[in-house]
């Protein structure tokens, strides 16, 4: 349900005609004449012509009891640093894979071990991320936000100063699990406290913390790790979310979750039940196997390949482009979804095809990890908005499922990369970028009636 809608119901809820706002001239006017005071001294009634303008400084009102304004401007600042958090969340996650050697010696254990804490973290996000977000679904979103954010810190911190792999494991663990819940939350939140209109840009905002995260947050963690100390790396993401926690208590505006329908909050079977969530939970897992297969063994690729390119100058020119794609996805997301998500995916496979084709030659692999980066960059965006609007009053519970399809992906790719570096060789990669990006583009086409709609 719109947040307008949402908020008209509940400021007339009294009214016979259950959910329906009357029109504001009406209601003033009943309101005047249900007055125990005489004509005289009522004064003038305000429709919305004589109605003096909200106050500029707010981003957005708090509903409940109350009452609830929708917003009526984009609040920046305030997407700019649930961004920040998305850029934390992917940073702190994929920081082990930049700094295997020197935890490893830090912690006196095998580099296999410390590769179990990006396994960990994403275990820890899809056992509990479901769960807390179904359990805290009826509280107000900052105050939950601002716990989940203070305990991820808390964890990274423990993790920085543990003295052996096994509290550094338990850490990231719970680390993880604060994670998904602001992986759930993030979205959500930051659609409602924006202008119905502009629920695309805001969107494209907040998710522009995901590719900033891959494209600098793990070469600047290796290398300050490598200068100076791993716990260093650990340590400065840890600030950084502090700084955030900071950010989203004072300065981030509060929105309060849509009220449960009459017949109370649905279980969570049922919101997995609700058209289109499935499908779009496939696209998810299909698209993101496409991805991470090759993303997270790209070294082996490029070297099989032959093309002399290094990781370094592939994925930067890969994350720069998935922030173009991020831009691309703001400006089309509010008026053309549906043709945006169908070709993104198409491009995918297209910069798949030429990852397999020109292999061999430097300026083909660049030009297909700029396409990479524009198709994919943008890919939370578009199917978080999906999300949203398929869980409805349930957006919170159905975003939730989100981070748990992203990390049994990333998962599997792991798997599926490994055996396939085993068996075939690396130049296999772009074949399953290929293939099941071809699956998520045909379910996206078989699903564009209820998961993907012309307007989100």
């Amino acid at each position: 349900m719109p947040v307008s809608t949402r908020g008209a119901c509940v400021a007339w809820k009294s009214t016979p005609q259950v959910g329906v706002a009357p029109p504001p001239a009406a209601a003033a006017a009943a309101a005047a004449r249900s007055s125990p005071l005489p004509s005289t001294l009522r004064g003038p009634v305000l429709t919305n012509a004589s109605a003096p303008a909200p106050a500029p400084a707010a981003d957005v009102a708090l509903s409940g009891e109350r009452g609830t304004s929708t917003p009526t401007r984009l609040p920046l600042f305030s997407l700019v640093v649930l961004a920040t958090i998305g850029f934390v969340l992917v940073a702190m996650e994929t920081m082990p894979a930049g700094l295997l050697p020197q935890i490893a010696s830090g912690l006196d254990t095998g580099e296999g071990t410390v590769g179990l804490l990006i396994s960990a973290y994403a275990l820890g996000t899809v056992v509990a991320t479901v769960p807390a977000i179904a359990l805290t679904r009826g509280l107000r979103r900052r105050p939950v936000l601002a716990a989940a954010l203070a305990g991820l810190v808390l964890a990274n911190v423990v993790t920085a100063f543990a003295p052996t792999v096994g509290v550094a494991l338990a850490s990231r663990f719970v680390a993880g699990a604060f994670s998904g819940t602001i992986w759930g939350m993030l979205a959500v939140h930051g659609r409602r406290i924006s202008p119905p209109g502009s629920a695309g840009r805001a969107l494209a905002i907040v998710s522009a913390g995901a590719p900033v995260g891959f494209a600098f947050g793990t070469p600047l963690g290796s290398w300050l790790g490598t200068t100076l100390d791993w716990r260093w790396s650990f340590g400065g993401l840890s600030l950084i979310g502090f700084v955030a926690l900071l950010l989203v208590l004072t300065v981030v505006p509060d929105a309060t979750p849509a009220p449960a329908p009459a017949s109370g909050r649905l279980p969570l079977g049922r919101v997995l039940r609700l058209p289109g969530v499935v499908v779009i939970l496939a696209v998810i897992a299909a698209w993101m196997i496409a991805h991470n297969t090759i993303y997270t063994y790209v070294a082996p690729y490029l070297r099989a390949g032959g093309s002399g390119l290094g990781v370094d100058l592939t994925l930067l020119v890969y994350g720069v482009s998935s922030i173009g794609g991020i831009v691309v996805t703001g400006a089309l997301l509010d008026r053309h979804p549906r043709p945006l998500l169908h070709g993104s995916v198409a491009l995918f496979v297209v910069a798949g095809a030429v990852l397999l084709v020109g292999q061999a030659s430097p300026g083909a692999v660049l030009a297909a990890s700029v396409l990479w980066g524009l198709t994919f960059g943008g890919a939370s965006a578009q199917l978080q908005a999906a999300l949203t609007t398929a869980g409805g009053a349930e957006a919170d519970v159905a975003n939730s499922f989100l981070p748990v399809a992203f990390n049994v992906a990333i998962f599997a790719a792991g798997v599926l990369g490994a055996l396939l570096l085993g068996g075939v060789g690396p130049l296999a990669l772009p074949v399953v970028m290929m293939g099941a990006g071809a699956v998520a583009l045909g379910l996206t086409v078989w699903g564009r009636r209820s998961a993907f709609p012309a307007q989100y």
